[in-house]
């Protein structure tokens, strides 16, 4: 979800309005980022203790957001990287904090490692994790295909299509309920679930209908390939994707599920990439036959989302995709 690219580390969604909606999340029993005791400042508190920090040494902000407020915290222990929200609870710093362990357990490319999700005293939330000095560009388109594709390649479940909990693309909630059959899932949590919104919020009958047509009517686009869940960052554009300062390729701000590997590119539109960020991904995980045919299903995802966000300025490119894969499924 587009965001602005600014200070050390870009938040997540940092250029959306605030909404009223806030997800309500599933949580399995195994929790593996417990939430924090209270105290006045669990923050410092736990760099302090399970940090391994002394002393903190400087507090500094991290601009460019109005839903997070992000601070580096600079420590004798080194430095982390902590994200607040006044108003609303530990589950989406959960919800990212699964994803971004997730990735980092792949042990493909660099993620920041999540460390603790905890409640304010005042109320709201915080999520700490690594901090990753950035360097000064992207890095290697190439890299970044590799790596990605490796991450695809090693991110694998035996569950079936979701994740273990309901998270959010950008402010929008992003519905992971597990379901055995990418088609039924995609259709569903994906599309379904943003043209619904898309009615509700706009009383748009007409791209509801539409798409509603679409989705049932998609299934010969997914002949003769085979679909594995593979672990998806969810949201990757270019504002979530930098190097380090080794030039090493890094994505953050997750929005994670297991999914088909191709529903990664749908937010290329405003990712940059290049012929050679798809020659090191093809390498590493081979195209699969009608791969062009079904790109821009991909795309409509997420400009159906912007729709939802953003207004009426995003309804025609979703609209036109929607009309476009009508008239060459002619249904």
């Amino acid at each position: 979800m587009v965001a602005a690219h600014v200070g050390i580390m870009p938040l997540k969604s940092s250029t959306f309005p605030s909404l009223p909606c806030v997800p309500r999340l599933r949580f399995t029993k195994r929790r593996p980022f417990a939430i924090a005791a209270m105290s006045d400042d669990p923050i410092g508190e736990w760099i302090l203790s399970e940090g391994k920090a002394t002393k903190i040494t400087r507090i500094s902000p991290v601009g460019g957001g109005c839903i997070n407020v992000a601070r580096r915290y600079d420590t004798d222990a080194g430095s982390f990287f902590v994200k607040t929200n006044r108003g609303i609870g530990p589950s989406m710093f959960e919800g990212e904090a699964l994803g971004l362990g997730a990735m980092y357990e792949t042990g493909t490319i660099r993620v920041p490692k999540p460390f603790k999700v905890g409640s304010l005293p005042t109320g709201g939330s915080y999520i700490i994790m690594e901090f990753i000095e950035f360097g000064p560009s992207r890095g290697s388109q190439s890299v970044l295909g590799r790596k990605l594709a490796e991450m695809h390649t090693a991110g694998k479940t035996e569950k079936g299509f979701g994740f273990d909990v309901d998270n959010t693309i950008g402010s929008t909630p992003q519905i992971n309920t597990w379901t055995s059959d990418w088609i039924e899932f995609y259709g569903e949590h994906r599309l379904g679930y943003q043209l619904k919104l898309a009615v509700d919020q706009y009383g748009d009958s007409t791209i509801y209908q539409k798409g509603q047509r679409l989705v049932k009517n998609m299934a010969p686009l997914f002949d003769n390939i085979v679909i594995e869940p593979c672990l998806l960052h969810g949201d990757l554009w270019s504002g979530n994707i930098s190097s380090d300062k080794n030039g090493e390729p890094v994505i953050l701000d997750p929005a994670c599920y297991y999914g088909h590997n191709e529903a990664e590119f749908g937010m290329s539109w405003c990712a940059g990439f290049g012929g050679s960020f798809y020659t090191g991904y093809f390498e590493v995980m081979p195209k699969q036959p009608g791969f062009e045919k079904r790109r821009d299903l991909y795309l409509l995802y997420h400009y159906l989302n912007h729709y939802n966000l953003f207004g009426s300025s995003y309804r025609s490119s979703a609209m036109s995709i929607i009309d476009d894969y009508l008239r060459m499924l002619n249904v």
